[in-house]
């Protein structure tokens, strides 16, 4: 079952149980691929744009918690998080800092990485193969880590 099935399947539940947060981020998700397949001409949407999508959905709601933090707007920044946990189910496990770095370790030694100048490369090999397991700063920050360290 791929991800827009599952979130039809969810939908419906969250409707029957009558769960506003989880229903309000699955519409949000379910509209975001329908204007997806709209503005790429009525093609189907793979998983690994589906994922983009819904990874997109969670890095705004994490946004939106955290400027309605700063302006103590306690309400909101819960709804938001809670909306953004609801999508979350959706992406694959993120990787632990450890494991991230001993891929990265590995994968700059698979590459020839010498130093800052490869960072393009490797940036390039990682965000596809990591795509949804790591936060995209956090694979940067490693890789200009390592690089600088070798």
């Amino acid at each position: 079952m791929n991800i827009s099935d599952k979130i039809n399947e969810d939908l419906k539940a969250a409707m029957r149980s009558k769960d506003k947060i989880t229903l309000e981020a699955l519409r949000a998700a379910k509209t975001a691929f329908t204007l997806a397949k709209t503005q790429e001409g009525g093609r189907v949407l793979s998983e690994a744009d589906e994922l983009k999508i819904i990874q997109k959905l969670v890095k705004q709601r994490n946004e939106s918690a955290a400027i309605y933090k700063q302006q103590s707007r306690d309400d909101l920044y819960q709804r938001e998080i809670a909306e953004a946990k609801a999508l979350e189910k959706y992406l694959p496990a993120k990787m632990s800092t450890d494991e991230l770095s001993a891929y990265l370790k590995q994968l700059i030694s698979r590459v020839g990485a010498t130093g800052p100048q490869d960072m393009g490369r490797v940036m390039g090999v990682a965000t596809k193969d990591l795509a949804g397991k790591a936060d995209g700063k956090e694979i940067s920050a490693l890789v200009r880590n390592l690089l600088t360290l070798s």
